[in-house]
């Protein structure tokens, strides 16, 4: 299988999701121009476990996700200004040689079987998100219509990317996103994001309650 050049990120990006980038390391900048050559101008996005990319010596995770190339700025000189979409999510098969920049290569990794995921328990979930930004809002003594904020989630009438798309609308932690991303199934991801939900809203609860 041939090699799919890799963008290793220290975020958890989401399939749906858009993703700005401003490249200036020549390496990227080998990358752009190499998938600009491409019919379909994309990329793995990978996040970084451990470590930082920039240097070697990084752990990389095998989940992620394609990022198509929507709009691209040429600045000069080497530097471009990216607007990726999300797409599909992969799975890494083996990593290869970073020749010029990080290779791999990869398969699409759709959601396997697992049990049925009801549409009210996405809507409770849905809810719950609601609630926390009212609360939030409420004790800030701020206005916001928290509907608005998970409203066109469910567009695609997929349970897996209508999950992708509310996760997408928390403010959680890497080690829940990517949680979330490589939920092997529906229910697993359902299950992931409402591990995620309760860690924040108990973490909000707590900042509260203590006056932060």
């Amino acid at each position: 299988m041939a090699a799919m050049p890799m963008f290793p990120l220290q975020v958890a990006m989401l399939p749906g999701e858009e993703l700005p980038l401003r490249i200036f390391e020549p390496r990227y900048t080998a990358l752009v121009s190499d998938c600009l050559a491409m019919d379909d101008p994309a990329f793995g996005v990978v996040l970084i476990e451990a470590g930082r990319e920039v240097g070697g010596g990084d752990i990389r995770s095998d989940v992620g996700a394609m990022a198509r190339i929507a709009e691209c700025i040429d600045q000069g000189n080497g530097r471009y200004r990216l607007r990726c979409v999300m797409g599909e999510r992969i799975r890494v098969l083996e990593w290869q040689p970073d020749d010029p920049y990080p290779r791999a290569a990869v398969e699409p990794w759709p959601d396997q079987p697992g049990d049925a995921v009801d549409v009210d328990a996405i809507r409770d979930v849905e809810d719950r998100i609601v609630a926390l930004y009212e609360r939030i809002a409420g004790a800030r003594g701020a206005e916001v219509n928290a509907r608005d904020i998970v409203a066109g989630a469910d567009a695609s009438g997929d349970a897996g990317t209508w999950l992708y798309a509310l996760s997408s609308r928390l403010p959680i932690g890497q080690a829940d996103r990517y949680a979330i991303l490589a939920a092997p199934s529906a229910s697993a991801r359902l299950a992931a994001l409402r591990d995620a939900l309760e860690t924040l809203t108990a973490m909000v609860e707590f900042q509260l309650s203590s006056g932060e």
